[in-house]
């Protein structure tokens, strides 16, 4: 996820520099928290068009079902004027922000704990403690993921929840199970996410290893904010996220699939196929297929990761730098 590769490049930073003492601790967290989920919301910002269409064309939104990314991403604007391609986005900036900083203080506790406690390290151990982070972020902000899917598969002229407020007002009272309604297909997101997170810091933080080590004047530069610390360039750190990211999203994105149709719940005409995780992807599959199903809106995804990553690699360097204690 964004915020996971972001982190990464944090964390090695400071190992490289030192641990903060422990006068510094709070400040160090305080600006963590705040950087993270600023280029969090930059990023998740930038590329919300493409993340409204992807969430159509996995759940098969009878508007646009008929058509390919790009041809969606044009019909979207005529239908419902240009801000529909920035429908849920409210939801999800609330859920970004939390989120980064939860993935960002989770990371570091499961490192150390894997390193400390079980004595894991290197590439294991970058895995590990990535999914486990991925993992208790999307536990703790999962209600607003749910909310924000729902908001962004609506079409206008045809609105079931007015707002945020109104949409968990909603599925609360309504018969969706209460506060379980907003767990709905949190299942395949759990198990899709150790892969995506684990191999996004595994891949990234590989890449990054390798290019600092073996070419650190070709890709590597000074930190504005600590001089004695090297960090890839832009636009290096730009290429291992993006291919980070590919791999991850091509792992996991059937469960991806899975997850959005079970969030949306009794909004899908074929809801009562969607209860669990193996039934939806037994359903996906024999309704659409492998391409045009399980793996339908791919493609999007692919075109996600660059501007993503970039936004999100520039902001939190930036916002380190503004918020950097003297």
């Amino acid at each position: 996820t964004i915020a996971a590769m972001t982190t990464e490049a944090s964390v090695s930073a400071t190992a490289q520099s030192g641990l903060p003492s422990p006068a510094r601790t709070d400040y160090y967290w305080i600006r963590s928290f705040i950087s993270g989920g600023v280029a969090g919301c930059c990023a998740k910002t930038t590329i919300a068009p493409l993340d409204r269409v992807k969430i159509l064309l996995q759940a098969q939104n009878p508007h646009y079902k008929h058509l390919g990314v790009f041809e969606t991403l044009c019909a979207v604007p005529k239908k419902e004027g240009f801000l529909g391609l920035y429908k849920g986005n409210g939801a999800m900036m609330v859920r970004i922000f939390p989120y980064g900083a939860i993935q960002f203080m989770a990371f570091d506790h499961y490192k150390q704990f894997l390193r400390k406690k079980l004595g894991i390290s290197g590439h294991v151990h970058r895995l590990m403690a990535g999914s486990l982070a991925g993992m208790t972020a999307v536990i703790c902000t999962y209600p607003l993921d749910v909310v924000r899917a729902r908001l962004a598969f609506q079409v206008k002229g045809e609105h079931r929840y007015t707002g945020i407020a109104h949409a968990f007002q909603t599925i609360y009272k309504q018969k969706e199970g209460g506060v379980l309604g907003f767990y709905r297909g949190l299942t395949p997101t759990i198990i899709g996410m150790a892969p995506y997170a684990g191999f996004s810091f595994f891949t990234f933080g590989t890449l990054k290893s390798l290019g600092l080590i073996h070419a650190p004047e070709l890709l590597g530069k000074p930190s504005l904010d600590n001089p004695d610390v090297l960090v890839l360039k832009t636009h290096v750190n730009l290429l291992c996220g993006g291919i980070a990211g590919a791999i991850a999203q091509t792992i996991s994105y059937p469960l991806d699939v899975v997850r959005r149709r079970m969030q949306l719940g009794i909004v899908l005409p074929d809801s009562d196929k969607c209860l669990t995780l193996t039934n939806t992807l037994k359903h996906v599959y024999k309704q659409y297929g492998i391409k045009r199903g399980l793996y339908r809106g791919l493609s999007l995804n692919y075109i996600r990761c660059v501007p993503s990553q970039a936004v999100a690699f520039t902001t939190y360097e930036l916002m380190k730098q503004i918020l950097h204690l003297n």
